[in-house]
C-alpha cells in the first residue's frame, strides 16, 4: 500500500504528520463532498476548490519551482475557458466541441507561453514580469472587443452535454439522501480530472526535469555552467504551467456554463486568488497550493456569512458590532492573510515541514 501511494505521489511524501493529516482530510472531504455537504452552493464551492487546486499548482511550477514571477497565468486560464465556450456556443453541446475547443486552447496557450518565454526570459526578472502583465492586459482587451467571437464584456452562455445537466438522472433513487443527477456527474468529472492533473504535475516536478528547474531557481548561473539552458528549461516550465492552467479553464467553463472576461481573465484572479494560494500554501511544494486553494476559496465564500451569523450576538456592543459588520468581511480576509504570512513565512506546508524536521533535535 505504501508503495502504491509513493508511486502515485511520485515519491514526494508530505514529510510532516500534520501535513499528511490535513491532506487526507482535504482530499477525503473533496472526494465525498456531494454527500458530506449537500446543496448547490456547497457543491459549487467544492468544484471551485478542485479547479483552483490545478490552477494554483500550475502556477507553482512557474513561480515556486522555477522562480519566475509571471502575471499572465490567468490569461491561460481564460484561453481554456474561452476555447471550450466558443466551440460549445457556436457548434452546440457535445463532447466533440469540448475536445476541439480544449485542443485549440492548448495549442494557443503553448504557443503564447513559448513566445513569452523565448522573448522575455532573456531580460531581467522585473522586465519579464511587466511583459507578462502587458500580454495579459492585451488578451483581456481582445476578449472584450471581439464581440462576435467572445461575446464581449457580456461573455458567452452555452449548453453542455446532457449528462452534465441537472435534468440527467444517473439513478432513480437517492443515495445517502442525494439525488444522482448531472450536477453530481459534473462534480466527479471535475474531481477526477483535477486529481489526475495534480498527480501529473507531481510527476513532473519530481522528475529529473523538475530537479533542473529547482537548480535553476537556486542558482541559475551554476545551472548554466553545468550545461543546462536556463531559457529553454524556464520556457518549458512556462508551457507546462500554461497547459495545466488551460485545462483548469476548460473545467470552469463546464461548471459555470458561462465564461466572460471578469470570470477568467481578470487581473483580480491573478492577484487575489492564484498568487495568494501559492504564497500562503507554500511555494515550491504543490501541496501548498492544494491547501491554499481550499483555505482561500472557503474564506471567500463563507467568511461573510459567518460574520452575518455573529453580528446579531454583538449588536449591542458598539465596538464589536462595528468590527463584525458583515460589510467589512474583506478587512478580516486581508487580516487573516497577513497573519498567515507573518506566522508562516515559508507558507503553511513549508513551516509544517520545517517544524517536523526540528522535532527530533529538540527532544532530550
Amino acid at each position: 500500500m505504501n508503495g502504491l501511494f509513493d508511486h502515485l505521489l511520485s515519491g514526494d511524501r508530505p514529510r510532516s504528520r500534520v501535513l499528511a493529516a490535513l491532506l487526507v482530510v482535504a482530499v477525503g472531504a473533496l472526494a465525498a463532498a456531494p454527500f458530506l455537504f449537500p446543496g448547490i452552493q456547497a457543491l459549487g464551492v467544492a468544484e471551485r476548490i478542485c479547479i483552483f487546486v490545478v490552477l494554483a499548482a500550475s502556477y507553482d511550477i512557474v513561480l515556486g519551482y522555477t522562480g519566475v514571477v509571471s502575471f499572465a497565468h490567468a490569461m491561460f486560464f481564460g484561453f481554456g475557458a474561452y476555447g471550450a465556450a466558443i466551440m460549445l456556443a457556436h457548434f452546440g453541446a457535445g463532447w466533440g466541441p469540448i475536445l476541439a475547443g480544449s485542443a485549440a486552447a492548448i495549442v494557443v496557450s503553448a504557443a503564447v507561453a513559448t513566445a513569452i518565454g523565448l522573448i522575455s526570459l532573456r531580460v531581467r526578472a522585473l522586465f519579464f514580469s511587466m511583459m507578462t502583465l502587458a500580454v495579459a492586459s492585451f488578451a483581456l482587451i481582445l476578449a472584450t472587443q471581439l464581440r462576435d467571437l467572445t461575446g464581449g464584456e457580456d461573455g458567452l452562455t452555452f449548453s453542455v452535454p446532457y449528462i452534465l445537466t441537472p435534468a440527467f438522472r444517473l439513478a432513480a433513487d437517492r443515495v445517502l439522501g442525494v439525488r444522482l443527477d448531472g450536477r453530481i456527474v459534473t462534480y466527479y468529472l471535475v474531481f477526477a480530472c483535477s486529481t489526475a492533473l495534480f498527480l501529473a504535475m507531481l510527476r513532473v516536478v519530481n522528475s529529473p526535469f523538475g530537479r533542473v528547474l529547482q537548480a535553476i531557481r537556486e542558482n541559475e548561473f551554476r545551472a548554466e555552467a553545468l550545461g543546462f539552458s536556463v531559457v529553454v528549461y524556464r520556457t518549458l516550465a512556462g508551457v507546462i504551467g500554461a497547459v495545466m492552467a488551460t485545462l483548469a479553464g476548460v473545467l470552469l467553463a463546464l461548471v459555470l456554463r458561462y465564461t466572460g472576461p471578469a470570470a477568467t481573465l481578470s487581473f483580480d484572479i491573478m492577484v487575489d486568488s492564484i498568487l495568494l494560494m501559492v504564497v500562503i500554501g507554500g511555494m515550491g511544494t504543490l501541496y501548498g497550493p492544494l491547501l491554499g486553494s481550499a483555505l482561500i476559496v472557503l474564506t471567500q465564500y463563507y467568511l461573510q456569512p459567518a460574520m452575518e451569523a455573529i453580528a446579531p450576538a454583538v449588536a449591542g456592543l458598539p465596538l464589536l458590532s462595528a468590527i463584525f459588520n458583515p460589510e467589512r468581511w474583506l478587512l478580516w480576509l486581508g487580516l487573516l492573510f497577513v497573519l498567515i504570512v507573518y506566522f508562516f513565512p515559508a507558507g503553511i506546508v513549508g513551516n509544517l515541514r520545517e517544524r517536523e524536521g526540528r522535532e527530533p533535535a529538540e527532544k532530550p
